[in-house]
């Protein structure tokens, strides 16, 4: 599993009209499970998502097709661990490992 911290490189006023793009963008990842989880960080610095086991190459494919980064405006860091202990009902993170 993976959480990917987004950062914005660019004033918000560049990174304001990509948003409706990056937006479909995030809807299309999560209705195809590439993305489980996807929200903004509340300094406005960028955001965050949680993206399941896949291999690092395939996720680096799918993170350069986000359209803040293909405009510019934002780039991904990503952090790879294993998920053991989880709060009940969300048990069905851990098959994500």
């Amino acid at each position: 599993m993976f959480i990917v911290t987004v950062t914005y490189t660019a004033p918000l006023e560049d990174v304001e009209p990509w948003r409706p793009a990056h937006g479909d963008w995030l809807k299309q990842q999560i209705s195809r499970q590439s993305l489980l989880v996807a929200g903004r960080q509340k300094s406005l610095a960028g955001g965050v998502y949680l993206a399941p086991r896949m291999p690092a190459e395939e996720l680096d494919r799918l993170l350069a097709t986000d359209p803040y980064v293909v405009n510019g405006v934002a780039h991904h860091t990503v952090t790879e661990f294993t998920p053991h202990l989880v709060v009940p009902g969300l048990e069905a993170l851990t098959s994500y490992e």
